[in-house]
């Protein structure tokens, strides 16, 4: 009880600091609130003084930003977000309508998403189910071409092929059912491809634990071993799941932007970018509840799928059987990443030719060139250079904070949920007003949100390997803190996470490149692949090379890093229980020892 309390405590305390950040950001970022709202107001409006100074004093700027911040909260306890300082509108009703939109665009691209998850899964349930597994996972280049798909370039892929040229769906709008297939469908296959390589890489140590192998000696059908092993596999699944429902309500920005759906990242957007201070802080509070809800049910959930397990020690340790055979992938695919880099340095990725504007990829351009006649492969080869080795920087703090975060769950528990739920725009203009803009401030903003689903992850493996059998022997035969967590927690636990966090490397980049989609990442002329895919969009029709090599090296990279990933595994055989007596013996004696 006394946990509860101090988690809800926690939660509280950092759900009311980024209100009061929130709050801050018009005097943080030093400009006039009143200019930004007479400019949202009226555009073409002059900034007069007094005008300014009317704005002022009807909104009461000049009481300061604590002042303001307490009449909001004021009015919350009777279900009062204040009024919209652009529109003058009621901000509850708006905020639970755009809410009301974001839920049915999320339960929509769930459905997706679990509908490829479990296409990616198929071969691996097929195999484990008939016991002919053999330490194989999930077919890896495929899926991994599809978590790496931008969500903003297939939502306009499919909104001008599906929507415009075939009329098979509505492109734009939000009026029923058939206008939520094609955001649906951009925002679940590369949410559904990510679950899918995580389960897939769960699979086959479920399928390898005693219950399975008893339950296939004692001739029990392979359809019903396949579903208790899916279920054995999602109390470490159910943390990233609920963290991609809060991400689709609340990140889907780009994709609402294309398909002009009123949900609430959006409007999130479109307050923070006026600073429309009441509806910026009502739509953060409501992604804040929604994230703390669905952290509740996956832990409800959790409980009742795992049972009395999980209290006392009754799991079997949640490793792969054995490691599967060397791959020549990886190299197949860095090779190829490499030769498109090293065929694209020797060119000037900012030289203009006005005459050989949009032209078909040829010999003299193997990629083509873009609006400006500038050679795509020049560009794209300089800017994997900036692309890869930020990603990479952001991946490798996002598994370190993950990591050490995730050993203390009920520290970053609160602050996990709290940090999905906001949009990455909106950290991106946070981390702006706070560090100042620049060309860190894309990365500062991917990095404070990255390290969240690692973080899940690590919690997650942790509860269930303490849970381990061979963890309560040792623990019984005298092996303290420090000997779990070197010799039996971390060698368990690390392995799949650095997995996860291979598998993150393409979304990071893809994070980036909606930030510069968005406006907010590289600015031109740099080559970065987001302000590549930016920039050529409007072209996609009449060029669509343009956009095809900076996507298709985004697909390559998703590839290298989940065939990559595949080849990280638990270093150590896979010890029987006179294996595990024996080492609990061994650390009996060190205990002694020491």
């Amino acid at each position: 009880m006394r946990y509860r309390a101090a988690t809800l405590l926690w939660r509280a305390g950092i759900a009311g600091a980024l209100l009061c950040g929130i709050g801050l950001l018009p005097w943080l970022t030093r400009t006039d609130p009143a200019l930004t709202i007479l400019k949202a107001r009226s555009a073409d409006r002059n900034p007069d003084p007094r005008v300014l100074a009317d704005i002022r004093d009807g909104l009461g700027l000049d009481d300061g930003p604590f002042h303001l911040l307490g009449t909001w909260l004021g009015g919350l306890w009777r279900g009062d977000a204040g009024r919209s300082w652009i529109s003058d509108t009621e901000v509850t009703p708006a905020v639970l309508q755009a809410l009301g939109a974001s839920l049915l665009l999320m339960a929509a691209a769930l459905t997706v998403a679990a509908v490829t998850a479990a296409l990616i899964c198929a071969r691996t349930l097929w195999l484990g189910a008939r016991r002919r597994l053999g330490g194989r996972r999930a077919g890896g280049a495929v899926s991994a071409m599809l978590a790496a798909l931008p969500e903003f370039l297939t939502a306009s892929v499919l909104a001008t092929v599906v929507g415009v040229q075939l009329g098979w769906l509505p492109a734009l709008g939000w009026y029923g059912p058939r206008w939520t297939v094609l955001p649906a469908l951009a925002l679940g296959v590369p949410a559904g491809a990510v679950l899918g390589r995580l389960l897939g890489d769960l699979l086959p140590g479920a399928f390898a634990e005693p219950w399975a192998l008893a339950a296939a000696a004692r001739g029990l059908p392979g359809r019903t071993v396949a579903r208790h092993a899916v279920r054995r596999c999602l109390p470490a699944l159910l943390p990233n799941t609920g963290l991609f429902a809060v991400g689709l309500t609340g990140g889907s920005v780009a994709v609402e932007q294309i398909f002009d759906i009123p949900g609430l990242g959006r409007t999130t957007l479109q307050a923070a970018l006026a600073q429309d201070l009441p509806v910026l802080q009502a739509g953060t509070l409501a992604l804040v509840l929604l994230a703390a809800a669905f952290a509740a049910l996956a832990a409800l959930t959790t409980r009742l799928v795992v049972g009395t397990a999980l209290k006392d020690g009754a799991l079997p340790s949640p490793h792969g059987p054995k490691p599967p055979a060397p791959s020549t992938q990886p190299f197949v695919y860095g090779g190829l990443l490499a030769l498109v880099v090293a065929l694209g340095l020797p060119r000037d990725p900012l030289a203009l030719d006005t005459g050989a504007r949009l032209q078909a990829p040829s010999l003299t351009h193997p990629f083509g060139t873009d609006a400006l006649g500038r050679d795509v492969l020049a560009r794209v080869a300089h800017g994997a250079l900036d692309t890869l080795l930020l990603a990479l920087a952001i991946g490798a703090a996002a598994l370190v904070t993950g990591v050490l975060l995730g050993l203390a769950p009920r520290l970053s528990g609160p602050l996990v949920d709290t940090v999905t739920a906001l949009p990455p725009v909106l950290v991106a203009l946070l981390v702006t007003a706070v560090a100042g803009g620049g060309a860190a401030t894309p990365a500062l903003a991917v990095g404070a949100v990255a390290w969240a689903p690692l973080a899940a992850h690590t919690s997650a493996l942790l509860r269930q390997e303490r849970a381990a059998l061979h963890i309560t022997a040792t623990v019984g035969l005298g092996a303290g803190p420090r000997y779990l967590l070197r010799h039996e927690l971390l060698p368990a636990v690390l392995p799949p996470v650095v997995r996860h966090a291979l598998l993150r490397l393409p979304g990071i980049a893809l994070a980036l490149a909606s930030l510069a989609f968005l406006g907010l990442g590289a600015q031109p002329p740099s080559p970065e692949w987001g302000l590549l895919l930016a920039e050529n969009q409007p072209y996609a029709e009449r060029a669509p090379w343009a956009v095809l090599a900076p996507a298709a090296l985004l697909a390559l990279l998703g590839a290298l890093a989940v065939t990559a990933a595949g080849g990280v595994r638990r270093s150590r055989r896979r010890r029987g229980p006179v294996d595990r007596h024996q080492q609990a013996l061994r650390a009996r004696e060190l205990v002694r020892s020491g």
